[in-house]
């Protein structure tokens, strides 16, 4: 039986620090604290808990329900774990500035790991030639599966073109948004994407209450301007069906829970290769007749790639 079976489930939307923020099945937000000094509990946990005052404002978190995946986040200091019960990642990439294909790899791996569904989205694709360069950089993603959209969020009109220039490309971006809209329509999807990407722009157009959401947060939690760098959970419906998920001053994903062996099974245009090697413990970079090595040979495997596992394996080397 599960433990504290008779208290109320209710889902983690936000938190900061000690303080979490749980909204229960009518929508009601509580700020909660965990029971005990640690705390395991991340936006998108379902958790037990139970009030404790009698204007039922604040409440006590006793117990986690079982998560379906997790993922972490990662800087140079540490990693730590950061959103639970995804259903799906979009890493939203951008013409210009020019994108990380480590940081949009490192984001694939982690989501093929936790077995979580992908879109990526391409932004700025009026800037040309960068538009058309990025299309390049990511004919290998679109190979190995995933599904690439493209869209451009800003009117021009801000930068102080004329409404009718701007015209073509606000039809541009509202059909793309009302392509992306229903893909979001059901459960819940991370929203990631580095600073000038437009991820704020994107997080506006599909959440417009998403600001008044966080400051009223961060007012009920006493943390001001901090909590705007914390996860947050948003519904994106009146019947709460489809949710995003925005973490604001995210830097890259942490992958140190993945195990060395296992870094290119979770590498697509690796792992077709996988299998065709002399050696069942092949690490894939020495080694005579390796069936990955023959495929970067022939070109199977962009040279970028298989340079973005060689550097990750070693991270995961030195990790020990």
């Amino acid at each position: 039986m599960t433990q504290h079976a008779e208290l109320d489930i209710g889902l983690i939307v936000a938190g900061h620090g000690r303080h979490y923020v749980v909204m229960t099945p009518e929508g009601r937000e509580v700020i909660c604290q965990p029971r005990g000094k640690k705390s395991q509990v991340v936006v998108g946990d379902r958790v037990r808990w139970q009030v404790t005052d009698s204007r039922g404002d604040a409440g006590v978190i006793e117990a986690m329900e079982p998560r379906r995946n997790l993922l972490y986040r990662q800087d140079e200091w540490k990693t730590k774990s950061f959103a639970a019960n995804l259903d799906r990642l979009l890493v939203l990439v951008a013409a210009e500035p020019v994108f990380s294909e480590s940081q949009l790899s490192r984001a694939l791996i982690a989501a093929e790991e936790a077995r979580i569904e992908v879109l990526i989205l391409l932004n700025k694709v009026d800037l040309e030639p960068a538009a058309s360069l990025a299309r390049e950089r990511l004919a290998p993603y679109r190979a190995m599966g995933y599904e690439v959209l493209e869209v451009a969020l800003k009117a021009r009109s801000e930068a102080g073109l004329k409404s009718a220039d701007a015209d073509p490309l606000r039809s541009h971006r509202d059909a793309a948004l009302a392509m992306l809209t229903p893909r979001l329509a059901k459960g819940s999807t991370l929203v990631l994407g580095p600073s000038g990407t437009g991820k704020s722009t994107l997080v506006n157009l599909l959440v417009p209450q998403a600001q008044a959401a966080t400051a009223e947060i961060s007012t009920a939690l006493n943390s001001g301007r901090h909590t705007t760098t914390h996860t947050r959970w948003y519904w994106l419906d009146g019947g709460r069906e489809g949710a995003l998920i925005d973490s604001p001053g995210f830097q890259e994903f942490g992958i140190q829970h993945i195990q060395r062996p296992d870094l290119a099974h979770w590498m697509p245009d690796l792992r077709a290769h996988l299998g065709h090697c002399r050696f069942a413990n092949c690490s894939h970079t020495h080694e005579p007749d390796c069936g990955v090595l023959a495929a970067l040979e022939r070109g199977e495997i962009a040279a970028n790639r298989y340079r973005i596992y060689q550097e990750l394996g070693a991270e995961l080397d030195r990790r020990g």
